[in-house]
Order: C-alpha cells, then structure tokens, then sequence
C-alpha cells in the first residue's frame, strides 16, 4: 500500500496565514550535556523545534563571509550594523525567515531558542529570538562570548515581532548555547535577562525557570522589578522566575511535564550520555517511550511530550543533536532529523564537509524535491496507520542509525590520514560525498516503505 505524499485538503488548509493574536500552542525542548556528564567527554546539545505542522524547516549551510566596513546585514524586520567578518553555520531555518531555530557554527558553538511568557507585554518589530540564534552564531567562537553577543543585541534593539507566518503574535525568548567546554542558559523579558552557566547537564522548555540562581543580569534587573511592583525591595536576590514568569499565559502543565521529563532523563544517563541517548530524548513520548500513545488527554501533563504532536498544531517539525569537540576527530559534527523525530531518521552531517543542497529546499507548499516536505507527508502517512507500523519504522531506522554509526567511524579513520597529510580538500570531498549518499539513501528507503517493500521493513 503506498502512501499519498501530497498533504490532505485539512491539512492544505492549515497552510492560509491564521489571524492569531496568540496561537493555541507553542513548544521547544533544548537540551546539554557537558563533559564529564558524557561518555565521550564531548559536549552533546540536542534540540526540537516545535512550529505550526505545516510550516517546512529547511536546512542551510552558510559559510564564512567578511563585510565592508560600515554595511549593515537586513534581519526579519530591523536592520543593524554588520560587523567585519561571520562565522559559517550549518542551521535550521523556517522557510519564511531569516533567522534560525538551532544551528552549530564552525568554532563548534551550538545555540537554540524557546518562547517564554513574561509579564512584560512583547514590544513591537524588533529582532527575533531567531534572529539572535543566528546573529548568536555568526557572531561568537564561544558559548560565553554568545551570550555577550545576544544580551548586548537584546538591550541595544529589543525583541518582538510576529514569530509565526500570517500572525501578529510576538514573544520573549530563552536560549541554550554550548561549546565543548560549557553551556550557558540565557532567559529574557524584553531587554530584560539573566544566565545561568551549566553544571553537568540542563535543559529548557517553554517557561522562564532561573530563579535566584542566575550568574549573569542585566544591570537594572531589580530595580526594573520593583518599580513595575513584580519584586518588593528587601526579599534578597531577586528571583527571575518569580518576578517576570507569566503563569496565566499557558496552563503550567504544558512545558513543565517536558521540563521535567528532559531534566529526568539527563539525571538518568548522567556520566555515560552518549548521541544516540539524545536522539532517544528527541523521540521521548513519555512514559510510553518512542511511541506515541493511542489515547492522549490534552488536560494532562503527558499530552505534551518532548517529541511533540499537539494536534492540529503546532508539532516537532525539526531536530538536530550536535557532538561539540575542541579538536575535530572525525566524527559527524550533528545529526538531523526532519519533520518528528520518531517517523524520521538521524543522519550525520559535518561542518567540514558541503551539505547537500536538497536540504535547503522547502517552501510554503508540498514540494516533492525538498527532503522536508517529503518526510512531513510520509510521518503524517505512518502516524495514520496502526500503532505496530510505527514500532516496525522505528526498528527499521534505529538499524540504519547503527549502520550510520559505523560507517561514519570508518570514514573518521580515513579523514584522520588524510588530515595527518593536511589534505584539507579531500577531507572536505570525502564528508561531502558521504552526506550526499546517506540522504539519498534515506529517501530511497522512505520511498521503499511506502511502496510496501518488505526488505526495506
């Protein structure tokens, strides 16, 4: 039986800009792991972008660029001035925007942002939390330098502006940014913020959670506070959560049980997380596992789960996991998975390497050329079918991750040789060949299980 590859006529619907002042949903689960939280003593950073079902999230590659003195670079909806010279990334962007949801760049610093409701109402046209993710990105050879970057942005021009097509919705923002050394959490309320440098592992979600425990501020955080009457001077350190979290806005069930489950399943694995632990994070569905539960109560705290399928929308339209090392092994830098995670498949990419451009194909409608389209049509088609098609899929691609796995360890001996000689151009051949074959594999065993192919499954 094969599946449609072409979105029903509900789901065509979805796509027409809706007149949002608040969409019903809004998600993102960001998590890290630093060394020696991990196996390898690498830092693994891991993030789900949760966006409208239907909004395709390509994937881009930029490279090192130096601008002219005194030009300015065009953001979602402010300009600003441009500095002398950007660091390349690797990204995830929403067709529609210029910024991304979670990227790497080539000094190994990997950022993500999530909404966040503040008692603060979000300002007008400003820069976007993903505008800052990237601008974070291009700007910064450290975590700790990112978080300079984002908060001197963030009180130079301000945050706000719709974050999602054909809606007037604007919010705050928090981010997770790490480098193989540590992780910084960043909140913020307007120009308002407070950081919190990682111990071991952390994790954010979609509601402010630094306390009295933040290491960095903004300078007039108190004051700020108490002149709106959300802090009463004499109670000690101010509290972040306690002054600006908005509890009203979204019942707290709805990111606290993935808060919790995130930070439950780092504790479990502390000292020995590897990627492929984070990858089954990334496909959490609760106490159910990686399989979606049949019957699901969305007035309960397990209705939302890390890999998130808040019906119609929004859903976990993307995902990337990232190994950050100070000296390149070899080894895939990140993997990811488009569309949900548990229909989708990992696959490694390298920052040393060109991506293939298919990836960067995408688009407001069904496009059977872009690999994001094609893998949103086949999760809709699996989710549609009996619960033992999805246990089946996901066996079938947790084999291919293992055969992934020892394939990208039998290049990283073969790149290692080749960096020993410094042939940098037949490292960048050889990471740019086996990126183009894994994603063409993919989409040939995707097509295989839809035709109903039983060697594929």
């Amino acid at each position: 039986m094969a599946f449609s590859s072409r979105p029903s006529d509900a789901q065509w619907g979805a796509l027409e800009p809706a007149p949002w002042a608040v969409p019903p949903l809004l998600g993102c689960d960001t998590l890290v792991a630093l060394p020696p939280a991990t196996a390898d003593g690498s830092t693994v950073f891991a993030k789900n972008s949760d966006r409208p079902a239907l909004e395709s999230q390509p994937l881009v590659q930029v490279p090192p660029r130096r601008h002219r003195p005194g030009s300015r670079v065009r953001c979602q909806y402010v300009s600003i001035p441009q500095v002398r010279e950007t660091r390349g990334f690797i990204g995830s962007q929403p067709h529609w925007l210029w910024g991304l949801e979670h990227g790497v760049n080539d000094c190994r610093v990997a950022i993500g942002n999530e909404t966040v409701f503040s008692r603060e109402p979000p300002g007008g046209e400003a820069l976007l939390g993903m505008d800052l993710v990237r601008l974070g990105l291009e700007r910064s050879q450290t975590a700790r330098e990112a978080l300079g970057v984002i908060t001197d942005l963030l009180e130079t021009y301000g945050q706000g502006g719709p974050g999602h097509l054909g809606t007037t919705f604007s919010y705050h923002n928090s981010f997770l940014m790490a480098d193989p050394a540590e992780a910084w959490i960043l909140e913020t309320s307007g120009k308002q913020w407070a950081a919190r440098e990682v111990d071991g592992v952390g994790n954010i979600s979609n509601h402010i959670s630094i306390e009295d425990d933040w290491s960095l501020a903004s300078a007039d955080l108190e004051e700020y506070a108490v002149e709106r009457g959300w802090w009463a001077p004499g109670r000690g350190r101010i509290r972040f959560a306690g002054a600006f979290r908005d509890t009203g806005a979204r019942p707290s069930h709805y990111s606290a049980g993935r808060f919790d489950r995130a930070r439950g399943l780092l504790e479990e694995s502390k000292g020995r997380l590897a990627p492929q632990d984070m990858m089954r994070f990334l496909r959490d569905h609760g106490e159910s596992g990686t399989i979606l539960p049949e019957q699901r109560d969305p007035e309960t705290a397990d209705f939302f789960t890390l890999c998130m399928h808040a019906d119609p929308l929004p859903m976990t339209t993307a995902s990337m996991l990232a190994r950050l090392r100070p000296q390149w092994d070899g080894l895939p830098d990140l993997w990811v998975s488009l569309a949900a995670p548990c229909t989708g498949v990992f696959l490694p990419l390298y920052l040393e390497g060109d991506v293939p451009t298919a990836y960067a194909r995408g688009g407001v409608s069904f496009d059977a050329n872009s690999p994001w389209w094609r893998f949103k049509a086949f999760q809709d088609a699996v989710l549609d079918r009996p619960r033992r098609d999805l246990v089946r899929l996901q066996q079938h691609w947790g084999e291919w991750e293992q055969e992934l796995a020892f394939r990208s360890e039998r290049l990283a001996m073969e790149v290692r040789t080749l960096q020993s000689r410094s042939d940098r151009d037949a490292v960048r051949r050889q990471t740019s060949r086996f990126m183009e074959e894994n994603l063409e594999e993919a989409l040939r065993r995707l097509d295989a299980w839809q035709a109903g192919d039983e060697v594929a499954r």
